[in-house]
This record gives C-alpha cells, sequence and structure tokens, in this order.
C-alpha cells in the first residue's frame, strides 16, 4: 500500500492522518495532494469547529516525502518545481488557510515536510519521543522558499538557520525550548492531553476562533513577493554533482562526499 490521507470525524472534530505507517508516514504526491483537499474540504465546513492533524499509529507524525519516488516525480528541475510549489506548497497553504483551529499530535520523528505541516499548524502538541529536523543539506538540496516561509515565522531567524545549516535532528525538550512546539507530554498522555486541548478549543464560540486565527494571520510579516528569478535560482541544486551525490547515497544508505559542485 502506497499511503493515504485518512479522515475520521466526532461530532465538531476531525481527525486527518498521515497513513504510510510502512515509511514511517512519509507523504507521496498522491498524499500531498489528497492532504490538500481534505483540508479544503474541512475548511468549508461551518459545523466544524477543530482539526487534529496527526500521523497514523504512534511511531511517527511524518518523515517529510517519500524521498524513494524522488525518481519517478521529482528527477528533473521542472518536477521539482512542480512538486514543491504545487504539490508541498499546497498541502501546507491548505493547513495554514484552514479556518478552523488545527492541532498538531505528534510522535516519534516529525522532518522534513513533516515538520514544515506541524510549523502550519495553530497548536503543537508533542510526546516525549518526538525528533524534529530538516536534514536536507545531507541530500544535496535546499528547502524551497514556500517552505521556508512556513518553518521560519515558528522558530525564528536562528533556529531556521541552525536546522538548515546543521541538518541536525532535535529531541522535544530542544524543539520547546527553541519556540517550535507548544507543550511536551508523556507518550503515554499525549491522546489525553491533545483532545483536552481540543475539547477546549471546541468549547470555545467558533466564530471567535476564526477570527482569531485570521487576526493573527493579518498581523504577522510577510516578506516581499518574489521574483520569478528567485524562484528559479532555488532550484540551482537540481544541476549540481551534489545533488545526485546526495540522492543516490540516500537510496544507497550510504554517506555522500560532497563536492560543491
Amino acid at each position: 500500500m502506497s499511503g493515504r490521507i485518512s479522515l475520521t470525524r466526532d461530532d465538531v472534530i476531525a481527525t486527518v492522518a498521515i497513513d504510510n505507517p510502512g515509511k514511517l508516514n512519509a507523504l507521496t504526491v498522491a498524499m500531498w495532494q489528497d492532504l490538500a483537499r481534505v483540508m479544503r474540504e474541512l475548511s468549508a465546513d461551518d459545523a466544524l469547529r477543530c482539526v487534529v492533524l496527526r500521523g497514523a499509529g504512534e511511531s511517527a507524525f511524518a518523515a517529510g516525502a517519500d524521498i524513494a519516488e524522488f525518481a519517478r516525480v521529482r528527477a528533473t528541475k521542472a518536477q521539482g518545481v512542480q512538486y514543491h510549489r504545487e504539490f508541498v506548497y499546497g498541502a501546507l497553504r491548505a493547513v495554514a488557510e484552514c479556518r478552523h483551529p488545527v492541532v498538531a499530535m505528534i510522535h516519534g520523528p516529525c522532518v522534513g515536510g513533516g515538520l514544515e505541516l506541524a510549523c502550519q499548524s495553530d497548536l503543537r502538541i508533542a510526546g516525549e519521543s518526538a525528533r524534529f529536523g530538516v536534514p536536507i543539506n545531507r541530500l544535496g538540496f535546499s528547502i524551497a522558499y514556500d517552505e521556508l516561509i512556513a518553518v521560519l515565522p515558528v522558530v525564528g531567524r536562528s533556529a531556521a538557520l541552525e536546522i538548515l545549516l546543521e541538518g541536525r535532528v532535535w529531541d522535544a525538550r530542544e524543539a520547546f525550548a527553541k519556540g517550535l512546539l507548544t507543550r511536551i507530554v508523556p507518550d503515554a498522555q499525549l491522546a489525553v492531553e491533545t483532545h483536552a486541548s481540543v475539547q477546549r478549543i471546541s468549547a470555545g464560540a467558533p466564530l471567535v476562533a476564526r477570527w482569531h486565527k485570521q487576526f493573527i494571520r493579518r498581523l504577522t510579516p510577510r516578506p516581499a513577493p518574489l521574483t520569478a528569478q528567485e524562484i528559479d535560482a532555488s532550484f540551482a541544486y537540481f544541476d549540481t554533482e551534489d545533488f545526485r551525490l546526495g540522492y543516490d547515497a540516500f537510496i544507497n544508505k550510504t554517506r555522500a562526499r560532497f563536492q560543491g559542485r
């Protein structure tokens, strides 16, 4: 099974699960697209009061993109632009723009695109064993502007640079200290604590919750629009030897020896 996005409803609460347990809930192209569709549909539902975004099971929130399919869906620069600007950003935007509060419930690894999705949620509640990072420097490619915009307002400039330059994976306590998480709870209490938070949100006036999201989004500083040249330059890594070396090393489970070209 190639993975799916699962949706369940409990009265005014919807739970959206990233479901690809054989790959730590890594997202395929179809899953990115389906997640965007599901979130847009939920946003349009006036009866809803809160959305929980989680990984299926208890092993992982999401280990980012399914890199194994890159050779087929993201092998060229043109494919890469579509992959990131349409598929990934489409899902990130749908989560961010959902009118209802979105609570990320985080078990285990929350890395790469998984971290980006969590950052687009309104609250992030993690178990103690959760892990966070964007280790794409080991793969020889850079984060897309659209995705960096998702992370930067949450963690700030210094932490964003540390995440991307070191490619290190943080534990939950360090992620909380750097402002990434709303709270940390014992793993065994994650479901209970998330449910309690969702119940508090759902007990409030739903129109007020939507307005507060709108107000805060309006007051959050946004960068000037990117030029076409800047966007094109952000995908220049497709023409580098380091990108080929990094991808081959990942697939073959070896360590890349980057050449800087």
